[in-house]
């Protein structure tokens, strides 16, 4: 039973890009049947009119602006909650993460998570903390930033958005409740507070999550920007504003298990209804640049990464 359920959790990343690929398929070969083309000539000739000079000179120095800004959040927490430690010896682990992230986010934090525990001799359990809440900041800085979208561009969103100001609302009252749990000022019965895993939770209080959300918002900000800009190479015109509304959900898809970020593409065509190829292929495009052009930002520090690693054992 054991060995079925790990099997079916190797299995369900693959699974989830399958569908979604295959949900693809079918819209996309529906736009190019209308348009009397094959699914691939189609999104061949939405390629074919990218100016990809422009493009590439937009997506590398907004991939290396996002791993400093990364690597800064990192920094910051493992500071806080683990061990002094300095940015430029966070900066190996943080790239070589990105690796493992080409399946999912979580498992490049798990790498690092093992990586400060072999180097640095922190607990394991306690430098997990670190990462859970750095993936709890992250839902709330997007969620910030996703309801800021919506109350700038309410009327030119779809109706499913206005929902995301009561999801915040909802969840600006759980933290409230969550940090008063963890400062023993409420439930100081139940001693779920005291296990290693939740260290960084028992430390942290407001100040630090803002914060977090503080540090992070330059990178959100820059791919408003940079999203904005690249979606007018494909053809398909989009405000400011309302790429702030769509970003942050589309970024809460993108951290669904599966390789090439499925989830997040079939976003994108769901949000542009009637432009299925162009937002196929921007998303498809988009994404897996950022993926595999942070991943080659890895391997130039994988070889440091292993070494201290192996020094360490």
């Amino acid at each position: 039973m054991r060995r079925a359920r790990a099997i079916a959790f190797r299995l369900l990343p693959w699974a989830i890009t399958f569908a979604c690929f295959w949900y693809l398929y079918g819209r996309v070969g529906a736009a190019a049947a209308r348009a009397g083309a094959t699914p691939a000539t189609y999104l061949v000739g939405i390629l074919q009119d990218v100016n990809w000079v422009l493009w590439i000179g937009m997506m590398i120095p907004y991939s290396l602006f996002f791993f400093a800004i990364d690597t800064l959040v990192v920094w910051r927490v493992v500071s806080w909650f683990n061990a002094p430690v300095r940015y430029l010896d966070i900066l190996p682990i943080r790239g070589s993460a990105y690796i493992l992230s080409i399946i999912n986010e979580q498992i490049g934090k798990g790498a690092m998570a093992l990586y400060l525990n072999r180097r640095d001799d922190v607990p394991g359990w306690e430098v997990g903390s670190s990462m859970l809440f750095i993936m709890f900041c992250e839902f709330y800085y997007l969620l910030a930033w996703a309801t800021l979208g919506v109350a700038m561009r309410w009327d030119s969103l779809p109706a499913v958005f206005h929902w995301i100001p009561v999801l915040a609302l909802a969840a600006a009252a759980f933290l409230a409740l969550w940090v008063l749990y963890f400062q023993g000022r409420i439930l100081p019965g139940v001693a779920l507070r005291d296990r290693p895993i939740l260290l960084a939770f028992r430390r942290a209080n407001l100040r630090k999550y803002g914060t977090i959300v503080l540090l992070r918002s330059p990178a959100l900000l820059a791919a408003v920007v940079i999203y904005t800009l690249a979606l007018g190479l494909f053809g398909v015109d989009v405000e400011f504003g309302e790429m702030l509304g769509y970003l942050p959900v589309i970024f809460f898809g993108a951290a669904t298990p599966g390789p090439m970020r499925s989830v997040a593409i079939v976003l994108w065509v769901e949000l542009f209804p009637g432009r299925e190829a162009e937002m196929t292929a921007f998303g498809f495009v988009m994404h897996n640049f950022f993926i595999f052009f942070n991943a080659a930002i890895g391997l130039l520090f994988l070889r440091r990464a292993t070494r201290e690693l192996l020094d360490s054992a």
